[in-house]
């Protein structure tokens, strides 16, 4: 067995230890106490001879949610082929430590959250990202192994993009163009209202704007997913959350639709039945406010996505009492 495919089924045992799949789709939907997942998407190579690696995490609870620092619980390790397969053996080494990955890890499944680029002789060395939650550690193995190459319509699909379509345009798709006005690291007071302004525009218009039917009765809205991976409808849409920093200490005004793949009923969720994406503004420019009610350092994400690619902009706050 391959590692990808040992990933995966590790991965799957440790959600569902004792269950078929279909009773995890439909019937494991643990709130809080479960570890949360490193996970390695994959890559794909760069004009210029490097690579980029794709990681993202999956949170087993559906509430919970975790503050992970950068610290002996939360890092990076650049090392040898199987170095740190052992999950006793620990490898943190501050210099290498912090790679982009969050600190804030919301509920279930967000994947694609965050990319290394490695050169060209990046050979068969491994990036190991180290997570450490609920009492259990998790590693994810960012290798350049066959088996985790990727493109557009991978992650689209992963991500249950375009209703799940498996249409061969998607590998050609343009991710949406996104800037955030202002400067990207800021201050403000605890209390105080700052606020965002972000532009966001799809070059390409694909896939293009659709919602889902709207469920015509209490079935068909509660209705479980028919797949793996819940599907989400496509069409340009930008919003804020919280990358680093505490969540619970932050308020968007407006509320904000999720960025993590909540399927149930109403959950203000492009996952969600009966979800219909908001109208796209004139000028496409999103304007939100944002307060914070301790002090400490944040991050803010600005995600712009046409349901099957996403363009990331970040800000750090500085928030003082």
């Amino acid at each position: 067995m391959t590692r990808a495919l040992f990933a995966a089924a590790t991965l799957f045992m440790m959600v569902a230890p004792s269950v078929s799949a279909q009773d995890a789709i439909g019937r494991f939907m643990p709130m809080r106490g479960e570890m949360v997942s490193a996970a390695y998407e994959g890559w794909w190579p760069n004009d210029d001879g490097s690579f980029t690696m794709f990681f993202g995490y999956f949170n087993t609870n559906w509430e919970q949610q975790f503050d992970i620092p950068v610290s002996e619980r939360n890092y990076f390790t650049l090392t040898e082929p199987g170095m740190l397969d052992d999950l006793e053996h620990d490898a943190f080494d501050r210099g290498q430590a912090d790679q982009g990955q969050p600190t804030h890890f919301y509920p279930r499944r967000n994947p694609f959250l965050f990319t290394i680029q490695v050169p060209a002789d990046f050979g068969d060395k491994e990036w190991v990202w180290t997570l450490r939650s609920a009492g259990a550690v998790s590693r994810a193995y960012g290798i350049l192994s066959a088996d985790y190459r990727i493109d557009p319509q991978v992650i689209s699909t992963e991500v249950g993009g375009n209703f799940g379509d498996l249409d061969n345009r998607l590998r050609e798709n343009i991710p949406p163009e996104l800037e955030v006005e202002g400067d990207t690291h800021r201050s403000v007071r605890v209390g105080q209202p700052l606020r965002l302004v972000a532009h966001a525009n799809d070059p390409d218009d694909y896939p293009p704007r659709s919602n889902r039917r709207l469920p015509q009765n209490t079935e068909e809205l509660y209705r479980g997913p028919g797949g793996v991976v819940v599907q989400g409808a496509p069409g340009l849409r930008m919003h804020w959350a919280v990358y680093r920093g505490p969540a619970s200490a932050v308020s968007f005004d407006p509320v904000q639709l999720k960025t993590w793949m909540d399927s149930r009923v109403y959950s203000n969720s492009p996952w969600s039945p009966p979800f219909v994406l908001p109208e796209v503004p004139a000028d496409n420019r999103w304007e939100a406010r944002v307060t914070f009610d301790q002090p400490g350092e944040y991050t803010l994400r600005a995600v712009a996505s046409d349901g099957s690619q996403f363009t990331y902009r970040n800000v750090n706050v500085t928030v003082t009492p």
